[in-house]
């Protein structure tokens, strides 16, 4: 199945965001702008980076778009769903992450994208209220509706493709339950039954991109395609899905440095993570059950990459605490404390200390391209199921945790399983080794 030629990005490729907020328009400005000329797409892998291919007297390193057929950015199309009916002009400025000078040239274009209505529960997310909303009687009439918009926006964007991505806000915390989750038909039967405690509004928008034939990737930490039952409908859709939570400041840094500790085999005592954030993601936050579900995912990274099976004298016992506060004064300028315990020769104690000063969707828009644009390439090139070689874009990479799987969180490693996938889908040989 992954040994598959992708093929051409002929016609237009549909972004579909849940979530008109500040990622989202940041992300569809930078590219209308880029398109223009007028701004760059920093950040973005697709854009940017080289990859060798080839060994020896072969041997080259060229862009993705040189080893594989990549969507250009003047045929994809945006769509987007929010809860508040503002285009996307208007939410872009409501956000101020960018200046007025660097929306305006894109003014029109952007005034055109017009979020549909949100498949929205408040119980999943208690600090947001708009009135942007499906009336839906159960899950299943949601996801339905979801499908027929899916559609819609297809034919009437002329859409070749269509991959739909979340970058809206982070639900509430769903556990895993087996009885509802576990399969495709048990699933299916609980949107119907409309279990609201067991299907979260995220997991009508996947059923539907799915079924419509678009990849679906998660950008937040919620349960959504994380469970066998979404597995099993990627498996019989044949539709690729990623995921969960972009990652983008302090996970990035700490999915970089904790390799560093781990490679100069030195001790850790305790790793303390805190973060000031004050845009709507931070709103949302604030509220303990949503937190939980960022909680979870923020603090899988360390424990994959520093573990005490593998070097008891230095990973046993370590104390891991995230924190995520709400700071309205910084808007989407997020701030990210680390202070790390560590220890040396005879268990003598250091400390790292990084304050990361960074700007939320500015380091999110690229993901963004990037994962839309690696998705839709996967689809062509026939792969399916969990997309592993994303990790690199994700703070809780997914991984089949039914068969004892362990997410690769270390970001050399993910780097690795990225590139030899762009290899593979380019037709060279995946030839590095992940140790």
């Amino acid at each position: 199945m992954n040994q598959q030629k992708a093929s051409p990005a002929e016609g237009k490729l549909g972004i579909m965001a849940v979530g008109c907020g500040a990622v989202s328009t940041t992300f569809m400005t930078g590219v209308l702008m880029a398109r223009k000329g007028l701004g760059k797409p920093i950040g973005s892998m697709t854009q940017y980076d080289k990859i060798r291919v080839g060994k020896g007297e072969d041997k080259k390193y060229l862009p993705y778009g040189e080893i594989v057929p990549l969507t250009q950015l003047d045929d994809i199309v945006f769509g987007t769903w929010d809860v508040y009916p503002q285009n996307a002009y208007q939410a872009a400025m409501y956000a101020e992450v960018l200046k007025e000078k660097d929306i305006n040239p894109v003014r029109d274009e952007l005034e055109k994208i017009v979020p549909m209505k949100a498949a929205f529960d408040r119980n999943f997310a208690k600090r947001i209220d708009g009135d942007n909303v499906k009336d839906c009687k159960t899950r299943w009439e949601m996801a339905e509706q979801l499908r027929e918009d899916i559609r819609r926006f297809k034919k009437e964007n002329n859409c070749a493709r269509i991959v739909v991505i979340w970058a809206a806000s982070t639900e509430i915390y769903v556990p895993e339950d087996e009885a509802v989750h576990g399969t495709l038909e048990a699933l299916e039967k609980a949107m119907k039954a409309d279990d609201r405690e067991h299907i979260a509004p995220s997991m009508c928008y996947a059923y539907a991109a799915l079924m419509e034939g678009a990849p679906f990737i998660m950008g937040a930490p919620n349960t959504t395609v994380d469970i066998p039952a979404m597995w099993e409908l990627a498996e019989k859709t044949k539709m690729p899905i990623a995921g969960k939570d972009f990652k983008t400041g302090q996970t990035l840094v700490k999915s970089g440095f904790a390799p560093i500790i781990g490679t100069r085999c030195l001790g850790l005592s305790g790793w303390f993570s805190t973060n000031i954030l004050g845009n709507r993601d931070g709103l949302v936050l604030d509220e303990p059950a949503n937190f939980r579900t960022k909680e979870v995912s923020k603090l899988s990274t360390l424990e994959t990459i520093l573990r005490a099976e593998d070097q008891p004298d230095l990973y046993t016992d370590y104390y891991h605490k995230v924190r995520i506060n709400y700071y309205p004064p910084r808007n989407d300028n997020k701030e990210g404390w680390d202070n790390i315990d560590i220890f040396g020769w005879m268990g003598y104690p250091m400390q790292i200390k990084i304050n990361f000063l960074c700007r939320d969707s500015i380091l999110a828009a690229p993901l963004l391209l990037d994962l839309c644009l690696l998705s839709d390439l996967a689809a062509r090139a026939g792969r399916y199921g969990i997309q592993r070689f994303l990790s690199f874009f994700l703070k809780s990479p997914m991984h089949d945790y039914t068969k004892g799987e362990t997410a690769v969180n270390n970001l050399y490693q993910q780097y690795t399983m990225l590139k030899n996938a762009i290899r593979e889908m380019g037709g060279y040989e995946a030839d590095e080794e992940i140790d």
